[in-house]
Formats: C-alpha cells, structure tokens, sequence
C-alpha cells in the first residue's frame, strides 16, 4: 500500500507537498525560525525553547535567529530519538 504525504499549509504560495518543500530546503544555507520549525517538524515556539536551552546552534543578527541548514542536518544526523 502506498501512502502519499501532503503538507496542509497556508495557501500563500508555500509549498503542500514533501517534494516541492525538500526542493526549497536544498537551496537554503541559512533559515528563519519559522523555516527551521518546518524544516524540523516542530512548532516556532519549540525551536525558540531549543535555543534557549542551547539544544539547537542558532546565530542572532539584530532581534533575528537564524540557523544554519547545515549545522541542523548534522543534528538531525546524530539524534536519535
């Protein structure tokens, strides 16, 4: 049985399937919050808790964070959960 994932967000031009979102991702070197929340599966306020815990590496530029996709692909590589 196949199963086929879609995304069901806003309709404001972001990407509803996997494909088109891992298309976007590719290009990215450094992302917002928002786009690290959706790049990890989890919620903005999660990642802004994993900041402050120190539990994810973000860099702040003025009231910005932004993260590096490949310091987060290096963390998704070694977790284990």
């Amino acid at each position: 049985i196949m199963r086929k994932e879609i995304w069901m967000l806003k309709s404001d031009g972001v990407p509803e399937s996997v494909g088109e979102l891992n298309m976007i991702f590719e290009k990215l070197v450094w992302m917002t919050t928002a786009e690290a929340a959706t790049y990890l599966r989890r919620s903005v306020g999660a990642v802004r808790i994993m900041v402050h815990r120190r539990q994810l590496p973000a860099r702040k530029l003025g009231r910005r964070i932004y993260f590096n996709k490949m310091e987060l692909d290096r963390l998704l590589e070694t977790s284990f959960y």
